[in-house]
């Protein structure tokens, strides 16, 4: 990918359409926090590595230049998808989350982005990240946000 990634791009290399509303000229902000997106949310795993553990042996896969997909949204059906240049990022889904929410957990050597039709796009900062599924509280009562 080119210093400057922008909707357009990433939105042609994977094949993913974006609605129209979305400005697809501009560069794609870049984070090392958290980030949320939808009913995903993307955490440092530094930040809840006591509650989130990989298997004693993952099996963890390259993500393709056209993307992996992570979550289809419930209420849509869009997918929230981990895009990246070759070989600078690998996903496993073999971790353990005490709070029973990650999908996942990815490695990234160089910038990664996601991807969302509805949402647009973000970028992850080289790291290693959770990604996990948003819930909401209403009073008591915890349920997994659909979006």
């Amino acid at each position: 990918m080119t210093a400057q990634v922008t909707l357009a791009s990433l939105s042609q290399q994977t094949g993913i359409a974006v609605l129209d509303h979305l400005e697809q000229s501009m560069s794609i902000p870049v984070v090392d926090g958290l980030q949320a997106q939808g009913d995903l949310i993307v955490i440092p795993y530094s930040l809840i590595d006591s509650a989130v553990t990989f298997w004693s042996h993952p099996v963890w896969k390259k993500v393709p230049p056209e993307g992996i997909e992570l979550l289809r949204g419930a209420a849509g059906g869009n997918p929230h998808t981990l895009v990246a240049d070759p070989g600078t990022v690998r996903w496993t889904t073999q971790v353990y989350d005490s709070d029973f929410l990650a999908i996942g957990l990815f490695h990234a050597s160089a910038i990664a982005y996601l991807l969302h039709p509805e949402h647009g796009a973000s970028g992850c900062a080289p790291g290693t990240y959770v990604v996990r599924r948003q819930r909401e509280h209403e009073g008591r009562r915890a349920r997994l946000v659909a979006d």
